[in-house]
């Protein structure tokens, strides 16, 4: 139906869903060490507000990485959008966001071995603000933001009912 550089809105039959363009995949990354979770705080174009989210990214997005190893892109991810470098990243599996509608998965990471080398803060005019929140806050963290307003990832409300 339609194609832009990162989306691709197609149709199958009556059912109209968005796919990923040229084989991009995602990745997110599960931050937590000493008690802490990382989070980020973005605007997001889509639902027109600011968002709390684990920290993500794009994997293959450039064509000069679109082989790109999903772990490699996860590392850089967290780097650059929360200022930590992880020792590891350990891939806990294929995820699908919202199958109904987006046919996107993306692989979720748990980044261990955390050390401070940077402010984040994300690239070309991200945007990101940093959230290093106590895991024993997260719940009211959560709700604060809400009440200011902000969007709340779904991936981030499922792990609070795990943790």
């Amino acid at each position: 139906m339609w194609q832009g550089r990162f989306i691709t809105a197609k149709r199958e039959g009556k059912w109209e869903y968005v796919s990923r363009s040229r084989g991009i995949r995602a990745a997110v990354i599960l931050a937590i060490e000493d008690g802490h979770v990382l989070l980020v705080e973005q605007y997001r174009v889509p639902p027109g507000k600011t968002c709390i989210e684990l920290p993500a990214g794009l994997v293959g997005d450039h064509e000069d990485n679109a082989n790109e190893d999903s772990a490699i892109a996860a590392t850089r991810e967290l780097e650059e959008e929360t200022g930590y470098r992880a020792e590891t990243m350990e891939n806990c599996g294929e995820y699908y966001s919202s199958p109904g509608m987006v046919s996107e998965s993306f692989c979720l990471f748990r980044a261990r071995g955390l050390t401070k080398v940077g402010e984040g803060g994300g690239v070309d005019g991200e945007n990101i603000t940093v959230h290093r929140v106590p895991l024993t806050q997260l719940s009211g963290f959560i709700e604060r933001k809400r009440q200011d307003g902000a969007g709340i990832d779904v991936k981030l409300m499922l792990f609070l009912e795990t943790s």
